[in-house]
């Protein structure tokens, strides 16, 4: 009985005024009522990203974004430098690949963010591009965004800065025209609390300049940006989720606005850090500059399997936990703590967790719930 605790970081819970937004009636996606809405939307998802400039929407997952970003700005043999910081970062550069450029990694331990000191030593005037993912999501773990550019910017080299933002946009602070970023790559499931199905460039007049060689069709800009200028798409848009979107920037911007939101989820972040110390165990993120506001993973103790501890919470208490990825499989689990999210579902959520590592007999300190609840007392 209750509803089920969905804690894994995406696709979150979705509010339920936003399914009933999506739950309207479908309208003719080439009439003036349409446009009013693709208006609407594009003009608040600019205000999320922080950008004056194009906003793409794709009826795509994250990953067709990542595409997007990839086969608009770059050419067949280009090399990028990439920052392996985790599962998502690894896919990200397996998919570089096998579109035809060359990817340089610098390789990475999976509990730090990408290293801007790296950027002086490994950046040459031959890189197209560097590729951050800036909230990785397998690790719980942010990259410093405004000091990749600036470390950038002094080898005076000038690739483009192309940015995975899908599990921080509409939870973390995020800058794209202020912090230099080219390409932002975002999609719906996560902090704009919608369910999967939409994809988002966000794009500088560099970016825009620069096109590549590399094939494309479905994922070009330049038709979506002609179309986006009278309210329109040059396919099929995803009419009903855009209804939902609507509703959920609504929530975001107008009601919540943008700064609270990431103050909320910074303090959740905080009081679930301090209940992964009270419980003697450690977060997989090991640099305090670095930590996820949108979600924590938490490493389990030697002997001790993640992935059975997240089947006990499922079975018994009707939560899911995130899943250890990559190289953390079996040896962490991930709590979601991002979109719909308030100081109770934190509460439950952490209780349920506390409750789960005792009944899969991971040695624990008591105190998690209540150095959680203290730190949310003190920053209310």
């Amino acid at each position: 009985m209750g509803r089920h605790f969905l804690q894994i970081p995406g696709p979150t819970d979705v509010p339920d005024r936003v399914l009933r937004a999506i739950a309207r009636p479908t309208i003719d996606h080439r009439g003036p009522a349409f446009a009013r809405l693709a208006g609407e939307v594009l003009e608040r998802l600019q205000a999320v990203f922080r950008t004056r400039h194009p906003l793409i929407v794709y009826p795509s997952s994250g990953t067709g974004a990542w595409e997007a970003a990839l086969v608009n700005t770059l050419s067949p043999g280009d090399r990028v430098l990439a920052f392996e910081t985790g599962h998502f970062s690894a896919l990200w550069c397996a998919m570089a690949a096998r579109l035809g450029l060359v990817v340089d990694l610098v390789p990475g331990d999976w509990r730090h963010g990408a290293d801007p000191g790296a950027i002086a030593e490994r950046l040459t005037a031959a890189h197209a591009a560097v590729m951050v993912v800036h909230n990785e999501t397998s690790t719980g773990v942010r990259s410093r965004i405004p000091e990749i550019r600036a470390a950038v910017d002094r080898t005076g080299h000038s690739p483009l800065l192309l940015v995975d933002t899908i599990s921080s946009l509409g939870s973390m602070d995020y800058r794209h025209d202020e912090w230099g970023v080219d390409v932002s790559v975002g999609c719906s499931q996560k902090g704009l609390m919608l369910p999967p199905g939409i994809g988002l460039n966000a794009v500088s007049p560099k970016a825009l300049a620069h096109r590549g060689r590399l094939p494309r069709s479905y994922w070009d800009w330049e038709p979506v940006i002609a179309a986006n200028r009278d309210g329109f798409f040059p396919y099929t848009p995803p009419t009903n989720l855009l209804y939902g979107l609507r509703e959920s920037l609504v929530m975001l911007l107008e009601e919540e606005g943008l700064s609270e939101v990431c103050r909320r989820h910074d303090r959740h972040a905080e009081a679930t850090r301090r209940a992964v110390r009270a419980w003697g165990l450690e977060v997989v993120c090991a640099d305090e500059r670095e930590h996820s506001s949108s979600l924590t993973a938490v490493l389990t103790p030697d002997g001790h399997d993640a992935d059975a501890v997240r089947r006990l919470v499922l079975e018994r208490y009707d939560m899911s936990l995130g899943t250890g990825l990559g190289r953390l499989a079996g040896r962490a689990f991930r709590i979601g703590h991002l979109g719909h999210f308030n100081d109770l579902t934190l509460a439950g959520t952490l209780s349920g967790v506390e409750l789960g590592l005792r009944a899969a007999g991971v040695p624990i300190e008591e105190g998690g719930v209540r150095a959680a609840l203290a730190r949310l007392e003190e920053s209310a």
